[in-house]
């Protein structure tokens, strides 16, 4: 079982930064990913960056060059640093970890993320 948290989403101006994080305790999985989503209201929830237990990164266009994913494996945790926010950033930001095997997914609560202009 993995319990996933995460924190540290906020308000803030366009221009601004904020480094959300996902924190997944309980078992340790060799091989998982972990990706982070976005859902603006009336919106579809749609991909914006993952990375994996090699330290293999992706991300969606829109966010390229101005997101970056990392993780600290002594604590668990992916982190993701959002720089250059505009108000289209604004959404509720979930983490989805999944663990290779067995393929299960695992998702947090969510953290909201607002930019205003």
């Amino acid at each position: 079982q993995v319990v996933v948290v995460e924190s540290g989403g906020g308000s803030v101006q366009a221009g601004g930064s904020l480094r959300v994080s996902c924190q997944a305790s309980g078992y340790r999985y060799r091989r998982y990913e972990v990706t982070w989503y976005r859902q603006a209201p009336g919106k579809e929830r749609e991909f914006v960056s993952g990375i994996d237990h090699d330290g293999r990164t992706t991300y969606a266009e829109v966010v390229k060059g101005r997101f970056a994913i990392s993780q600290d494996n002594s604590k668990s945790t992916v982190y993701l640093q959002m720089n250059s926010l505009t108000p289209e950033d604004t959404a509720m930001y979930n983490c989805r970890y999944r663990a290779l095997l067995p393929g299960k997914d695992y998702w947090g609560q969510g953290t909201q993320v607002t930019v205003s202009s």
